[in-house]
Parts: C-alpha cells; sequence; structure tokens
C-alpha cells in the first residue's frame, strides 16, 4: 500500500515535483554535459516555462507539443507543460514531413516547443505552407531568441497564477499523449492520465530499486514511452540522475561509462555484450534492465558474475505501460526466458479469440486490466472499442503463454505469424531460439514469400563483439536446434537492426529489404 499511499499523496505530476522539492531540494536528477539540475532548478525552471505558456494562452488540457532530443532543456519544458495544467505531445525527432504534421494535426497541438535543427533536419520548415488549424505558436528552443523569449512573457504573468494552475490539475486529467509506431495500422494517440503515470511508473522503479545517487543514461528518446516515463519521470519520483543521451552511440556510451558513474542501464541485449566486452569488470553497474522478449541466459549470468546486483526484464506497451516484470531473486531462466509477473495492480489473462481465458502453458492472445491501461486513443472511440473490452481489459495483440507461477512469456506479434506449409511459426520464438547461438547477439526473424510453402522465414542477425557467423554454418545450426518448418530459409547477418521511432525493431523496413 505504500506506492498506492504515495500516488495518492501527490496526485499529479505538479504534486508529485513539489512534494520531491519539500523532501529533497538539493538532489541532483539531471546531469547533461556541463550542465546539472537540482530537484529545486528543475521545479524553479518548469514554473518558468508554465508562465510563459500561460503567456501563450495555453488552457488547462491544451495539447503542447515537444520535438527535441533528449536534453535537460526536455526535463525542464516537461515539467512546465504538466505545471501549465497542459497536455504534453512528446514527438519524435525521426519524424518527417507528413509524419510530423499529421500528428501535430492528429493531436491538436496549439503550442509547439522544437529544437532549429537536428541532425541537418529543420523541422520548422517542415511546417512551412502546412495546414495545422489548432497550432498558434511555434517556439523554438535553441536558436537564443524562442526560448528566453517564452520566458520573458512568462514574467508578465504572476507567479501565484502558474502556481493556481498547477494546483488546479486532477489526478484523473491527461498527462500525456503518446503516437504509437503506425507499424499495426494509422498512427494513434494514446491517452494517459497523471494517477496512472505516478503508480506505473513507481512501481517499476520500486522493482528496478532506482535511487537517490543513481546515475542513468536515458538512450531511449523522451518522445518514447519509456524515455519520458520510466527514464525522465521515474528519475524525478526517485531522486536519481538523468544522464540524457541525445545521439545514440553504444561505443561512445562504453568509452564515457566510468566517467559517466553509471549505475543503472537499460537497453537490448547488444548494448549489454558490448559493456562486457569492454568492461569485463561491470561492478559499477548495479541494475540491467532489458524489455527483449528473450534474453540469452549466459548474458543473465555473465552480468550477475561481473558483479551486476540485478538483471531486470519487462514487458510493457504505449496501450498499457508497464505490464510485467521479473524481480531480482528468479532464476536465470526465468529473467532470460520469460517477461515476469504482473507488477502489483495489473492483471493478465491469456485468450482465445473469443476473448475467453485459456489454462496455464497454452498460447493465446494476452489480455491485460489495471491501472496502466490507457484511457482511449484521442478522438477515436471506434479504435478505442476494438482495443478495449466491456471488462476493461486491454486487447494487446501479442502472443503469450503463462506459467504456473504467472511468468509471462511473449511469443510474437499476434499478426505478425508466419505460416509455412500450413504450420504457425512464432517469430518472437524464433529468434529466442537464435540467441542460444554463440555469435548471435540480435535477431528479427520476418516473412518472405516461397512458391512451395506460401512464406518462410527470413533472419536478420547481428553479430556479437568479435564474432563472425557464417550464414550457411547458422542454417545447419538452426536445423540441428529447432524444428524444420521453424528454420529460416535464409539468414543475413547486419551491423545493426533498424527500429521505429519508438524504439521497437522496424519489421515493415525488413520485410522490404528482400
Amino acid at each position: 500500500m505504500e506506492i498506492v499511499d504515495t500516488v495518492r499523496a501527490w496526485g499529479t505530476i505538479p504534486g508529485m515535483v513539489r512534494a520531491r522539492v519539500r523532501e529533497d531540494p538539493g538532489a541532483v536528477v539531471v546531469a547533461d554535459g556541463d550542465t546539472t539540475l537540482t530537484m529545486a532548478d528543475v521545479a524553479a525552471q518548469a514554473r518558468d516555462v508554465a508562465r510563459g505558456l500561460l503567456a501563450l494562452g495555453v488552457g488547462a488540457g491544451d495539447r503542447v507539443g515537444v520535438l527535441a532530443p533528449n536534453g535537460w532543456q526536455w526535463v525542464v519544458v516537461a515539467c512546465g507543460v504538466w505545471d501549465a495544467g497542459a497536455v504534453i505531445v512528446p514527438l519524435s525527432t525521426r519524424f518527417r514531413g507528413a509524419e510530423l504534421t499529421g500528428a501535430l494535426r492528429t493531436t491538436g497541438v496549439s503550442v509547439l516547443l522544437t529544437c532549429a535543427h537536428f541532425r541537418d533536419t529543420s523541422y520548422v520548415a517542415m511546417l512551412d505552407g502546412a495546414d495545422l488549424p489548432e497550432l498558434r505558436d511555434v517556439v523554438v528552443l535553441d536558436d537564443g531568441k524562442g526560448y528566453p523569449e517564452l520566458l520573458r512573457r512568462g514574467r508578465h504573468v504572476p507567479e501565484a497564477d502558474a502556481e493556481a494552475r498547477a494546483a488546479a490539475v486532477r489526478p484523473d486529467d491527461l498527462c500525456e499523449l503518446l503516437a504509437t509506431s503506425g507499424t499495426t495500422g494509422a498512427p494513434k494517440a494514446v491517452m494517459l492520465d497523471h494517477r496512472q503515470i505516478l503508480r506505473g511508473y513507481l512501481e517499476w522503479s520500486a522493482i528496478v530499486t532506482l535511487r537517490a545517487g543513481d546515475r542513468y543514461p536515458v538512450v531511449s528518446p523522451f518522445s518514447h514511452g519509456f524515455g519520458i516515463n520510466a527514464g525522465l519521470l521515474a528519475c524525478l519520483m526517485r531522486g536519481a540522475t538523468i544522464v540524457p543521451v541525445a545521439v545514440f552511440d553504444p561505443d561512445l556510451l562504453m568509452d564515457r561509462f566510468e566517467r559517466l558513474g553509471v549505475t543503472v542501464m537499460a537497453g537490448p541485449p547488444a548494448l549489454f555484450h558490448r559493456l562486457l566486452g569492454v568492461r569485463p569488470d561491470a561492478a559499477a553497474l548495479r541494475v540491467a534492465i532489458c524489455g527483449a522478449a528473450a534474453v540469452p541466459p549466459d548474458l543473465v549470468r555473465a552480468l550477475l558474475r561481473a558483479g551486476v546486483d540485478r538483471m531486470i526484464n519487462a514487458y510493457g506497451l504505449i496501450e498499457g505501460t508497464v505490464v510485467s516484470m521479473t524481480r531480482a531473486d528468479d532464476p536465470v531462466e526465468v529473467i532470460a526466458g520469460t517477461a515476469g509477473r504482473a507488477i502489483p495492480g495489473v492483471e493478465i489473462f491469456i485468450a482465445d479469440d473469443d476473448g475467453k481465458p485459456l489454462p496455464a502453458g497454452t498460447r493465446g492472445e494476452v489480455l491485460v486490466r489495471g491501472h496502466g491501461v490507457m484511457r482511449g486513443y484521442w478522438r477515436d472511440p471506434e479504435r478505442t472499442a476494438e482495443a478495449v473490452d466491456e471488462d476493461g481489459r486491454l486487447r494487446t495483440g501479442d502472443i503469450g503463454e503463462l506459467d504456473e507461477r504467472g511468468n509471462l512469456t511473449i511469443v510474437d506479434r499476434k499478426k505478425d505469424v508466419i505460416i509455412v506449409g500450413g504450420f504457425s511459426v512464432y517469430p518472437a520464438e524464433v529468434e529466442a531460439l537464435l540467441l542460444g547461438h554463440p555469435a548471435i547477439a540480435q535477431a528479427a526473424v520476418v516473412a518472405a514469400p516461397d512458391a512451395r510453402l506460401g512464406e518462410v522465414g527470413r533472419a536478420y542477425v547481428v553479430a556479437r563483439p568479435g564474432a563472425e557467423p557464417d550464414p550457411d554454418e547458422l542454417t545447419a545450426w538452426a536445423k540441428a536446434n529447432m524444428s524444420g518448418f521453424k528454420v529460416p530459409r535464409r539468414f543475413v547477418v547486419v551491423d545493426a537492426l533498424p527500429v521505429t521511432a519508438n524504439g521497437k525493431i522496424d519489421k515493415v523496413t525488413l520485410r522490404g529489404l528482400g
């Protein structure tokens, strides 16, 4: 009940920030190059941003877009948006043209806070001539003019007015509109409120044991649900230090690992393989967090031998926030092969196509019910009704199974099943098997057309550091380790797997590679 009571006392994100300032105002919660911010610094600067937004006419419930790479300013403006009683719309720096204008139009953003350029892209130029009737103001954060002008205008708004706006926010008010990746249909915006975000990610950070003094490089973009919630907000809630990573360069991160004082790190298995290759003694790393369908058991063992205190695997989705997590005392096989048990306040069901529960050990669609389930899709009641049933259960579209202890294993996306000569092949299952090969760090399996069988699997693999996997040898190994119909008909070795704007492996791109 302690977490429930804490969330009830905080009420909202602005309430949480103020409570944390009272408890530990000097806690360093942001370390971005030469810029460090304490909890009190973040609160004070957020208040100034909120006053600026109020001066622009932002009202309670208005949508404010943030389009910028990870950095200290992102943290401050996000808290400022929430202080203003507005709903934040995180926008990916990977968006281009119609993607960006479509997201702005769909969510009805009235004010956009953006960087001028990033990776040779001008976001302001993308807006030229766009039909965005609800967009009133664009504030450029890094041109030396837009942000100072926002703060200057805010000085005309009394601090008491800004505090009154923050105090008026309610726990069930929307706080985020998060865009889905669009890989399973037209992009949608997921509605999440203050109470559920605070509850879900306080539970997450408690299981992870995130704490004051931890230094946590957040490589997932703040525009993604994990980055903003399990990174930015989790650190503020626990008094840990966010180390924002604007451009993810694994080699650079490894080079700076000790200097950054990293104690908590989240990423794919390949990142931890690389860490062990560079730093065989990884004792400084206290917690390693993975969100993969399967993690090689030898990687878990190697990290624990190297001094890592705990390895956590987890499962979540934008529509359902945090669903399940492994625990520190779980056996290696559970951490490596499952996504753990439901977090407190969440229920997991495995159901058939009619929504009827299936017994343990049986594969079916994963349904989720609890505090993390979205309020719905923004301005889209029809697709909301398709996603959440009358009993409040979210249809995740993932195929999984539960064991007798309630540990969840994700087998695949429901729509990604490959039918090979009449047999169902679940790519995630094949990928998990391929991770047992000593030369493979990551694997992604997609469907490829086949004249005889209709379709077959094609595997893209990333090598472990120092390994040089041979496609023919991989085929022979797969034949010796899995059913014939599951064996990918072709292996392609790549330097890295493409990812979507939300950090998921981009299987649409892989299918198009041929």
